[in-house]
C-alpha cells in the first residue's frame, strides 16, 4: 500500500514536470537593452516603449508560431560598460535573441555576440555593422546610416542646389556638424564626403557639437567662416535642435540634412522656424500617419503605455516596431525549421529573407533582403 501512494505520488510529481517543461518549451525569451536615461534618452525612450507594444502585439496575434515570447529589457543609460554587464545577465537568463540600441555598445559587443552566437538587432544602423564575416549576428531593418547620409546629399543636390544663386558658377559647399567621439553620430561622415567629392561638392571643416549640447554658438561662428551650402548634422533631437537654433540667431544661411536618429516630430516643435526646410531619410512612417497598420501601432501605444498620451509619442515607436516584427519573422521561420538556436534563428530565419516585405509594408519600411555574404537589409531609402 505505501508503494502504491509512493508511486502514485512519483507519478504526479513526473507528470506535474513534465507540464512545466511543457509549459518552459512554449516561452521563447527575448532580451532587450535600451537607453532611457543616457545621451540619447530623447529618443531611446520612445524607441524602449515601441518594442514594448510590439511584443505584446506579438503575443496577442499568436506569437511564434504559438509560442509566446517573455520580453525582459533593461535601460543601460547609453554606458558601454553597462551595456557589456546588462548583456552577461540577458545571456545568463537564457534568452535566443536581443534588441539593442546604439552603435557604440552595439559595436563593441559585436565580437562577443559573433562569438556566442546570439541574434542581435540593434537600432543602430551602423553599415560596420553589415559584414556577416565579422558581424554575422548583428541585424536591422533599415538601410544602413551611410546609405542614408549619401541618399540624402543626393536629394539635396538634386532639388535645392538647381535654386540656389550661385548655382553653375561655383562648387556647393558641405559642412559636418556631429559629434566626434560618438559611434552613432560619426559612423557616415567618411561616407558623405566620399559621395560629395564625388558629387564636386566643396568640403569644409567638421564642427565637434556633443550629443547633450545647448549651446553651440562658437561651432556655429566657425562654420559663418566657411559659408556652407548645407551642412549634415549627425546628433539625436535635442542636440540638433539646439544647433539649428543658434545656425538661425546667427545667422548661418545653410540647409539641414540630419541623421535619421536627429529628426522626429520633437525636432519642429524645439527648433521651430529654424527647423524649416530640413530633410532626413525616412525608413519607416512617423506616428501620426495612417496608412498600413500605424492603426493598429497607435492602439497598442495608448493600450499598453497610457500615460503617454499619443501626441507625445515619437515615429521611433514605429522603427522599434519593424525591429521586433523583423525578428518574429526569423523566428517564426526558424521554428518551424525546428531550429531556435543562434544558428538557426540566422540562415533559416534571417538568411531565408529575400525582398521580404515587414508586416506586407504597413510600417512604411523597405523589403529586406539578408545572405550569407551580405546583411545590408536594403539600399531603397523610402
Amino acid at each position: 500500500m505505501k508503494m502504491r501512494k509512493f508511486f502514485i505520488i512519483l507519478s504526479a510529481v513526473v507528470f506535474l514536470f513534465g507540464l512545466s517543461s511543457m509549459a518552459m518549451a512554449k516561452v521563447i525569451k527575448i532580451g532587450g537593452l535600451t537607453d532611457c536615461t543616457g545621451a540619447t534618452s530623447d529618443v531611446g525612450k520612445d524607441y524602449a516603449l515601441g518594442l514594448s507594444d510590439a511584443w505584446h502585439y506579438v503575443n496577442d496575434t499568436g506569437g511564434i508560431n504559438g509560442k509566446k515570447i517573455k520580453y525582459t529589457w533593461f535601460d543601460y543609460g547609453y554606458r558601454i560598460p553597462e551595456a557589456l554587464t546588462k548583456y552577461k545577465l540577458l545571456k545568463r537568463m537564457g534568452v535566443i535573441a536581443i534588441e539593442g540600441w546604439g552603435t557604440g555598445d552595439t559595436e563593441a559587443l559585436s565580437p562577443t555576440v559573433f562569438k556566442d552566437k546570439l541574434p542581435y538587432v540593434s537600432a543602430s544602423f551602423s553599415a560596420h555593422l553589415t559584414n556577416p564575416a565579422k558581424s554575422a549576428y548583428n541585424l536591422f531593418f533599415a538601410p544602413d546610416y551611410s546609405t542614408q547620409a549619401r541618399a540624402n546629399l543626393t536629394a539635396w543636390f538634386e532639388t535645392r542646389w538647381p535654386k540656389n544663386k550661385d548655382y553653375g558658377k561655383r562648387s556647393p559647399r558641405l559642412s559636418c556638424v556631429y559629434s566626434f567621439p560618438s559611434p552613432y553620430a560619426s559612423a557616415p561622415i567618411k561616407a558623405i564626403k566620399d559621395h560629395a567629392k564625388m558629387l564636386g561638392f566643396e568640403i569644409g571643416p567638421d564642427q565637434d557639437v556633443g550629443l547633450t549640447s545647448i549651446d553651440t554658438k562658437s561651432q556655429i561662428m566657425a562654420l559663418k567662416k566657411f559659408k556652407p551650402d548645407v551642412c549634415w548634422h549627425g546628433n539625436t533631437t535635442m542636440a540638433v535642435s539646439a544647433t539649428m537654433r543658434d545656425a538661425y540667431a546667427l545667422g548661418l544661411h545653410a540647409d539641414w540634412l540630419v541623421n535619421y536618429w536627429g529628426y522626429d516630430e520633437n525636432l519642429p516643435r524645439l527648433a521651430r522656424e529654424a527647423a524649416e526646410g530640413s530633410m532626413c531619410a525616412g525608413p519607416a512612417y512617423f506616428i501620426g500617419s495612417d496608412k498600413g497598420m500605424m492603426k493598429t501601432v497607435k492602439e497598442y501605444a495608448r493600450k499598453y503605455t497610457p500615460a503617454i498620451p499619443l501626441k507625445k509619442r515619437l515615429k521611433f515607436t514605429v522603427t522599434a516596431w519593424a525591429n521586433v516584427l523583423l525578428l518574429r519573422e526569423a523566428l517564426i521561420r526558424a521554428d518551424k525549421a525546428g531550429d531556435l538556436s543562434g544558428p538557426g534563428i540566422l540562415h533559416k530565419g534571417f538568411e531565408t529573407m529575400s525582398d521580404f516585405a515587414i508586416a506586407d509594408g504597413g510600417l512604411g519600411t523597405s523589403p529586406v533582403t539578408y545572405t550569407v555574404t551580405d546583411h545590408r537589409s536594403t539600399g531603397i531609402v523610402p
